[in-house]
């Protein structure tokens, strides 16, 4: 069992701008660092109704029940805490039914990737539809915002759509052209926080964030398409990074210091690491992406 962990033998390479701090870890050194006892844990599975389904995303409803998409299948699932399924059919045919979460109103609420449109489904199953105005925006990720509305992604359309209750559709198209929103969440700072990814390392990866008022920031760092995102318990942001084979942390923090400018330093001994920062504009935060930390082996050293 891990006793102790020495944090300052854990970082080889550091850069930082105003706060914004990029901290690359291993998984394997995250996991040591959250170590506890493990207790006995047992998996079930529990087979889809129709084959090849295709079974892509989930959210527990206000229901009790959990509610599922079928991107194959091209139905909506709902199972029992017991495990018993149900499935509905989305009304149109090749719709593939992708992102999915509880709406404000007790419905849940999913997007229709292939034909653009937003599906609501009420716990009975009554499915109705609305269409994104962009054309083949192709709708991914969706989320309750702290507005009332949902908040959803358009990977190709590149922009984020705000759907009320009444089903109204607001788009806003993303700084970056040719770019593709994946995941998006509700964050603790009242914002909605999304990926943006261009398919190519490096050149426009991004960690982006919209006010309820439609407004988008955006930075760029190093990274290998960022893809899912969600809120954490401990009021940060974590992400993850589809090529990459990393998982991603933004954590916020007030801007204190003012000014600019960047720093880099280096050190030496201990377990290796590279971190990257990048120059970001208030709410400033810190992002630790845990990844490929190659230990040195020392005659003296321990961890």
């Amino acid at each position: 069992m891990l006793e102790k962990v020495s944090f300052v033998r854990v970082f080889d390479r550091f850069r930082t701008c105003e706060g914004l701090t990029f901290l690359r870890l291993s998984i394997v050194t995250l996991a040591l660092i959250m170590a506890q006892a493990a207790s006995a844990t047992t998996v079930t599975d529990f087979t889809v109704p129709t084959a090849n389904s295709g079974p892509l995303d989930i959210a527990a409803g206000p229901d009790g029940n959990l509610w599922f998409t079928e991107v194959g299948g091209n139905k909506i699932g709902r199972i029992t805490t017991a495990g018993v399924i149900t499935e509905f059919t989305v009304p149109t045919a090749n719709s593939n039914p992708f992102g999915i979460t509880a709406g404000p109103d007790g419905n849940l609420w999913f997007t229709e990737a292939t034909v653009g449109k937003i599906g609501r489904i009420t716990t009975a199953g009554v499915i109705t539809e609305f269409t994104v105005p962009t054309a083949h925006g192709s709708p991914n990720g969706i989320t309750a915002g702290p507005d009332g509305n949902l908040w959803f992604t358009e990977a190709t359309g590149g922009k984020i759509g705000r759907i009320t209750m009444a089903g109204v559709i607001t788009e806003f198209p993303g700084p970056t052209a040719n770019s593709h929103p994946f995941g998006i969440t509700a964050g603790p700072d009242g914002n909605l926080w999304f990926t943006e990814s261009t398919f190519a390392e490096g050149t426009g990866d991004k960690i982006e964030w919209i006010t309820t008022a439609g407004v988008v920031t955006e930075f760029a760092f190093l990274s290998n398409a960022p893809d899912s995102i969600t809120s954490g318990p401990d009021g940060n942001l974590w992400f993850t990074e589809q090529n990459g084979n990393k998982i991603g942390l933004v954590s916020l923090a007030p801007n204190s210091s003012g000014g600019g400018g960047c720093s880099i330093g280096a050190r030496q001994s201990g377990p290796t690491a590279s971190a990257e920062t990048a120059v970001m504009f208030a709410p400033l935060f810190a992002i630790i992406v845990l990844r490929n930390i190659r230990r040195r082996k020392k005659q003296s050293s321990t961890c």
